[in-house]
């Protein structure tokens, strides 16, 4: 098949070549885009008198009629066409002729890949946004149903004070609230149309970006031509931004295989999101929740792709810039294949409760409160932490938890203690005094979930 670009040629490509240099396998999925994209030049290029207005309104009308046959199964793209944008000119031009020659006037594919994928990048990141939202909401309810779930809070993996499942679940909550305002803040840098800078230096004939962005719903176009064909930068922060949900869903995913272990118990995973094993029969594992955390190096791994295969461009354009897109692209589908089935492992999974409260009796999670009822009393906190500290030894070598032991005991530390002290260091009270702004008290914990179901409502 001759080139588009072949004039300059006396020899043709080698087949292996063709096959190596050819990105239509991965660059299809954005047809669409790139139609649009195309309607809008067509448009303008008439409508300043670059193109006859007959040719515009024919490229305009058969670029209709293409992406519908897309759409329908009836157009097989080639390997020879190289790429979305020259397979669709090619199809284009097989099909009205010369007037199909004139739409690729103005501009180069460099500006037209640099369009295509901001706006395939915008369209993907606005449903990744709404997965979110869903992601949010799957915790603020289970937030709901735990609001007096006790449960041990832990550091360095090891029991540190006593919270609500409530609480650890609006930390994430929180996360994934991140995770989406980080991506509405990338989606408005991606939304900068480049069409109009040509392969590096713009071009001599009056385009009239400010119409072309207008149409195609761009915020602004670029200031520089070099910098528009050769900018990733929106790539790679999307990337960056999906490689942070991944991370936040692979950190709950691990808790949940630690908790659905026997040693934990805090969780049991729904039988619909859980495998066995073809050898022992007891086996009940948390598959859904591993491959979660698996396919979070895979995001890693194409954000790192991503950086290294920029590193070492010059300015402007280079073939090497062809490779963030199966990147990317891999990132998006990651993204979107986990984030469901995230949340419905999460809805199904039962919490036992029981579990969760006696772990958090355990690990003496209420020796911090054991010190600050000392220092109420009037003794200084440094003392405090060496008299609970002593009493928390005795306690190990006695096997005895604080709340367990006789008020006998409990002066033989310290003869400022009185009997008020059992109830200090209770679960319950170890929970609902820490009511400073965002603490788990329960009061506080009902504050932060009404706020965060206003944030969800207001999107």
């Amino acid at each position: 098949m001759a080139k588009l670009w072949g004039g300059r040629f006396r020899k043709a490509t080698d087949q292996r070549v063709d096959d190596f240099n050819s990105s239509i396998r991965f660059d299809k999925r954005m047809y669409k885009q790139d139609i649009k994209g195309s309607i809008a030049h067509a448009t303008m290029l008439g409508r300043q008198g670059i193109i006859p207005m007959e040719d515009s309104e024919a490229i305009v009308r058969e670029l209709g009629h293409i992406l519908h046959d897309i759409e329908d199964g009836k157009i097989e793209f080639l390997i020879d066409a190289e790429d979305i944008h020259m397979n669709i000119e090619k199809i284009l031009t097989d099909r009205i002729g010369d007037a199909g020659k004139r739409l690729h006037t103005g501009r180069s594919r460099n500006d037209q890949v640099a369009l295509d994928i901001r706006m395939y990048l915008m369209d993907e990141t606005a449903e990744i946004e709404e997965m979110l939202v869903e992601t949010m909401e799957t915790f603020v309810e289970l937030a709901k149903e735990h609001i007096d779930t006790i449960m041990p809070g832990y550091t360095h993996l090891q029991k540190a004070q006593p919270i609500t499942f409530a609480h650890h679940c609006l930390a994430y909550y929180e996360m994934f609230k991140r995770d989406y305002s980080r991506l509405v803040d990338c989606r408005k840098r991606t939304n900068i149309m480049p069409l109009g800078s040509g392969a590096l230096a713009g071009t001599t004939y009056p385009l009239d970006r400010k119409f072309v962005a207008e149409m195609l719903g761009f915020d602004d176009v670029t200031m520089n031509s070099l910098d528009g064909v050769s900018d990733r930068d929106f790539v790679i922060e999307l990337a960056s931004c999906l490689s942070l949900v991944m991370m936040h869903a692979s950190r709950f995913s691990e808790e949940l295989i630690l908790w659905s272990s026997n040693e934990f118990g805090f969780v049991e995973m729904d039988d619909a999101y859980s495998t066995g094993s073809s050898i022992m029969p007891q086996k009940k594992n948390p598959d859904v929740a591993e491959l979660i955390r698996g396919k979070t190096g895979r995001v890693y791994g194409d954000l790192i792709g991503l950086l290294t295969m920029m590193k070492g461009t010059p300015l402007a354009y280079n073939k090497d810039m062809q490779e963030d897109k199966e990147q990317i692209f891999d990132s998006i589908d990651t993204v979107k294949l986990c984030l469901p089935v995230f949340c419905d492992m999460i809805r199904t999974m039962r919490v036992n409760t029981r579990n969760m409260h006696e772990g958090a009796k355990g690990g003496f999670t209420n020796a911090t409160d054991a010190a600050d009822y000392l220092v109420k009393k009037g003794l200084p906190f440094r003392d405090a932490h060496a008299v609970i500290g002593n009493m928390v030894f005795y306690c190990i070598e006695h096997n005895k938890a604080i709340e367990d032991l006789t008020m006998e005991e409990m002066k033989s530390f310290s003869d400022i203690i009185e009997d008020d002290i059992y109830d200090a260091v209770s679960m319950e009270t170890c929970v609902n005094d820490r009511k400073v702004i965002g603490g788990p008290a329960k009061k506080i914990t009902q504050k932060a979930i009404s706020k965060a179901e206003k944030y969800i409502n207001s999107l």
